[in-house]
């Protein structure tokens, strides 16, 4: 198996007296895509956001490229920081910002970065998202739903990371739309040997894209595997999850998604 890239121990993080995760562990391995699973309220993106560094755990360990990101020192995280990308379910553009500023905000920060090379880089992982070669100068506002989601992904990618977080990168696409996300997915996650974490919600993305399957409930990860493994489970959310009709529906479409992999 890979070294994992992610290594999380103990988890536990809670808002107040609410307690989301409560001994949570969890892996992800290099070059893998994990897609990660649960039931409204089970704290998905909570736990994107927590192992990105963007919130703070009441405990537990968090190991990111063999960092610790809660005893680091700040120059260690700052540099882990920039081998990390994170797409949001939004896209979370910069309103008033066009595509290719929006693209080029993390490449601010790398020091003595020419403008012009900067933007040139910028329209490359614009063009490497799929969207068309005019989008980098229209305003999200002047964007599809999609296309807000690939721009937002163009950022995810500015600075070349090992790891990229997506959260919930096909909700409210259209079927179409969904499944060429999918493949441009699972394509940059081999062309560019990216580790992928993957908080979603659709059966399909599951089957065509991911590696493996982590199911959050009770507070922890449930259970880690193949997603067809998953119909072995014996609990009532995976079971009804992993058995019920759109599963099946989405089962049938996972031949042609291994043969594309």
């Amino acid at each position: 198996m890979a070294d994992p890239v992610i290594r999380v121990e103990g988890l536990r993080t809670q808002f107040g007296t609410n307690v989301v995760h409560d001994g949570l562990d969890l892996e992800l391995r290099r070059g893998e895509v994990l897609g990660v699973v649960g039931g409204s309220g089970t704290g998905k993106s909570v736990l994107l956001r927590t192992i990105a560094g963007l919130l703070t755990p009441a405990a537990g360990r968090i190991e990111v490229l063999g960092t610790d990101i809660r005893a680091g020192r700040q120059e260690a995280l700052a540099g882990l920081r920039r081998r990390m990308g994170v797409m949001f379910q939004d896209g979370a553009l910069f309103s008033s910002l066009t595509v290719r500023e929006n693209v080029e905000v993390p490449l601010r920060s790398v020091p003595g970065l020419d403008p012009a090379v900067r933007e040139a880089l910028a329209r490359l992982k614009i063009s490497m998202s799929g969207l068309p070669w005019n989008a980098g100068d229209k305003l999200p506002s002047e964007l599809s739903g999609g296309m807000r989601k690939r721009a937002g992904l163009a950022r995810a990618l500015a600075l070349d990371p090992e790891i990229v977080f997506l959260d919930e990168p096909t909700a409210g696409l259209d079927p179409i739309g969904a499944a060429a996300f999918d493949a441009l997915i699972r394509e940059l996650s081999r062309t560019l040997g990216l580790s992928v974490f993957l908080v979603t919600h659709d059966l399909d993305t599951l089957y065509a894209v991911c590696d493996r399957v982590a199911v959050l409930a009770e507070k922890r990860v449930l259970v880690t595997g193949k997603v067809e493994d998953m119909v072995k489970v014996d609990h009532p959310w995976v079971r009804e999850y992993f058995l019920g009709p759109r599963a099946r529906a989405a089962q049938g479409k996972a031949p042609a998604a291994e043969k594309a992999r």
